[in-house]
């Protein structure tokens, strides 16, 4: 601990602050430098056409300007863009900030090796079309190594925050970059390119050796109160906020104490990416600002804090604000002696607690404040044993009903977690009323509560759901519309994505084969036998719901409802869309949720059983039979290892086995008394095990029969070997229907067996179109048809 002396009469107590910090605003400059560049180079290559046109007319400009001016301007480029970087660094070192100027060396020195080295790993081949694009077939550098180490050195000195300068050291680049083109040394995407490697380069070097710390120290937190007319006699630092502010404890004159909060500028970004991530995830009523400025964070908790003291709650006072300087903000409260909430025992939150944190709350909402972040560390308990709220900063003037009902549901959750929530509904209902209550009860969402709470809700997942019952217990008749929070969901983010890439995929290989010519030379007798086959593994699916369900089933209802699943899969994952509309379809017929759960689990694990048996059962054959026609390759060994290490870690790493065994465990958890009812009438079993296989077998001779159908000539059990494997890959993968992992695992599996890839590729076109886009309208037709007869 270090102690500095502002003043003959004050000491204060503080860690020694370091001399240099990486600022997470460098780091979140220099990603989002990586993301544009990623961004440009993309779009570049996709418009190519464009992007050469743009070029050309750039070029013929420079060559239409004088002859003169043009040795002018790049006399002066070429000069000035060494003149004006000495310039300034020389201008620093008089103003003694030598060391800014070695961090832009520094950066210069990496910028110029890093141009090098990328441009040569580009130039040898490497990735082509980025190299005639840079280069625009010339022989030219693809990034000017020049201009590289200029940007990354204007970068690294901050020469944006000095307007004069930084409207020179454009300026020069802009001369110089003409110059390149007046010369044909440098195309338009190799001068964006390189401006954008300059400055990823220089806020890496910004971030690696960070920044000299220009947080005001103890001593001037200690002057800044001194301006406020307060006296320290003493002064020490105490443990930061949750947002990672500064806080200090001081003893004043009179024997009274201020808890001060330094809000630091090079902080205002810490957690930025959570708060973005979270601003584009909820809806606007919902999400804070991603980002304020010093001042306006300053202003918001001071209206906060004013707003919760008129409202008549308890709440440190406070008594004032100033800033620090240019890189810092102060606000003094006056000092209570409490201790957080999540330091009281359980044992220690009776009901009068309980009774005083709702009665807290209650008048902030009659004056609409929203406070945001009800939670043990923003509830305190004085020595008298009195609640006091603290952490104005996160809270919300004029706020609307939603933020209202949020802080009502998050303090719900958080005493629940603590006291049980029985007694959490019962102190809020007492004090709350019922219908505050009922109107909070749909945002009884994770997604909802603050991050300390979802964590604690993992150990507890039962938590939300019981306290919705004791809701329920209290208004069994109210009716409350449904909240939704989320504009979407990581999950659906992420079907997003991998359907783009399975679409690029399967863009890829349109591309190389003839649709017309596919569909004109395609057998037509084996086309119809796999249509037949397409057509039979739909009511195969409906016998094997039917013989895991006791309750008597309709037939051809059950096979318009896998037709309905089949239009579904279009939106939903091959594993997710199936197993919801039968559940659905099961519980309309007045099968109650968990038995509809069970029946369609115990249909799923049979398939699963029928699904690895069989595989097994043709790898066996075919390997016996025809080891030389279907040896594996080394590509097809190395993709089995690689399967298995991904077994490995799924039940090896702790969160991944977690997350696998509840998802298992939720849909099979009554799956083996259903199936001890299923088996009480054999007749059930055989017709569900029937289906089952039927399902299975109805595939395989479809994509046999596709094959045939191009004159292509393979083992039925080598083929049904590759139907298994694809199959158990497209359940796994997370886009719709399984699109792209389903063609690209059949294709290749196809090429191993001994199809040339020209036919693989068409016979599983061919497979798909049968099995995946043509039942696509009848399965419309048959899900609005029930719909229309309350059968989903």
């Amino acid at each position: 601990m270090a102690k500095t002396r502002p003043d003959p009469d004050v000491y204060v107590v503080e860690p020694l602050l370091p001399q240099r910090l990486r600022r997470p605003s460098d780091l979140l400059r220099f990603l989002a430098t990586l993301l544009v560049l990623s961004a440009v180079v993309l779009l570049a290559l996709i418009a190519k056409q464009t992007l050469n046109g743009l070029e050309a007319d750039v070029t013929e400009g420079t060559t239409l300007v004088p002859d003169l001016l043009s040795r002018v301007a790049t006399f002066l480029g070429g000069a000035a863009v060494l003149i004006v970087p000495v310039a300034f660094a020389v201008e620093r070192v008089f103003h003694r900030d030598g060391l800014r100027v070695a961090e832009g060396l520094i950066a210069a020195i990496i910028g110029m090796v890093g141009s090098f080295l990328l441009g040569q790993w580009i130039v040898a081949g490497n990735v082509e079309d980025l190299s005639q694009l840079l280069t625009g077939g010339r022989s030219i550098e693809p990034l000017n190594t020049l201009l590289t180490s200029v940007i990354a050195y204007a970068t690294a000195v901050r020469i944006s925050r000095r307007p004069t300068w930084r409207a020179l050291m454009w300026t020069v680049v802009a001369l110089y970059i003409f110059a390149l083109f007046s010369g044909r040394q440098i195309t338009l995407p190799g001068a964006i390119v390189t401006i954008l490697v300059g400055m990823a380069m220089g806020y890496a070097t910004l971030y690696g050796v960070g920044s000299p710390n220009t947080r005001p120290p103890g001593n001037a937190v200690v002057a800044a109160l001194r301006k406020l007319s307060f006296a320290p006699v003493s002064a020490r630092r105490i443990d930061d906020d949750h947002q990672g502010s500064r806080r200090y404890h001081m003893g004043l004159q009179d024997g009274s104490s201020l808890d001060v909060t330094v809000l630091d500028r090079d902080r205002q970004v810490a957690g930025l990416p959570y708060r973005l991530w979270r601003r584009i995830r909820l809806n606007s009523e919902t999400r804070r600002r991603a980002i304020r400025s010093l001042r306006a964070e300053l202003e918001r908790e001071a209206l906060m804090a004013y707003a919760t003291q008129a409202a008549g709650a308890s709440t440190p006072r406070l008594l004032g604000t100033s800033e620090i300087g240019t890189e810092a903000a102060l606000l003094a409260y006056e000092h209570l002696d409490t201790r957080t909430l999540d330091e009281v025992p359980d044992a220690e939150i009776d009901d009068g607690v309980l009774a005083q944190i709702w009665e807290q709350v209650a008048l902030l909402q009659i004056q609409r404040l929203a406070h945001r972040r009800l939670t043990g560390d923003g509830i305190h308990l004085d020595k008298a044993g009195r609640v006091v709220l603290t952490d104005a900063r996160s809270g919300e003037i004029a706020a609307g009903d939603l933020l209202l009902r949020l802080d009502v549901a998050q303090l719900l959750t958080y005493l629940a977690l603590r006291v049980g929530p029985e007694r959490s509904v019962r102190a809020a209902a007492a004090v709350m009323g019922p219908d505050t209550l009922g109107h909070a009860m749909p945002l009884l969402q994770r997604i909802a509560l603050t991050r300390e709470t979802r964590s604690a809700l993992s150990k507890e997942k039962g938590l939300l759901g019981a306290i919705r019952e004791q809701i329920v217990a209290l208004r069994p008749q109210s009716t409350v519309e449904e909240v939704r929070l989320e504009r979407f969901r990581p999950r659906t983010l992420v079907t997003i994505i991998a359907s783009t890439l399975a679409a690029y995929f399967l863009l890829s290989q349109l591309s190389q084969v003839n649709l017309a010519n596919v569909i004109s030379t395609a057998n037509w007798g084996w086309s119809g036998l796999a249509l037949v086959a397409s057509f039979v593994s739909y009511v195969a699916a409906a016998l094997m719901l039917r013989g895991f369900v006791p309750e008597p089933l309709p037939l051809r209802r059950t096979v318009l409802v896998q037709f309905a699943a089949s239009f579904v899969k279009l939106v939903a994952p091959a594993a997710v869309g199936g197993v919801a509309i039968n559940t659905r379809y099961l519980q309309k017929r007045g099968i109650s949720p968990s038995l509809a759960v069970a029946s369609v689990g115990a249909s799923q694990l049979v398939m699963m059983i029928f699904h690895i048996a069989l595989l097994l059962l043709f790898a066996y054959i075919t390997g016996s039979n025809t080891a030389t026609s279907f040896s594996p390759s080394r590509e097809l060994v190395l993709a089995l290892l690689a399967l298995a290490v991904l077994v490995v870690m799924l039940l090896g790493v702790s969160p991944l086995r977690r997350i696998v065994t509840d998802r298992m465990r939720r849909l099979f958890s009554n799956v083996l008394p259903r199936l001890l009812d299923v088996l009480q009438s054999p007749r059930k079993m055989i017709e569900g095990c029937v289906g089952t296989l039927m399902i299975t077998l109805a595939f395989v001779v479809c994509l046999d029969a596709c094959v045939a159908a191009f004159g292509g000539t393979l083992d039925f059990t080598a083929v049904a070997v590759v139907y298994l494997t694809a199959n158990a890959i497209g359940s796994a993968a997370p886009t719709p229907g399984g699109l792209g992992a389903v063609e690209a695992s059949l294709i290749v599996g196809l090429t191993v067996a001994g199809l040339p890839k020209e036919l693989a590729t068409s016979a599983v076109l061919l497979y798909r179109l049968l099995t995946f886009w043509l039942p696509v309208l009848p399965g419309w037709a048959s899900f609005t048809y029930l719909q229309r007869h309350e059968a989903l």
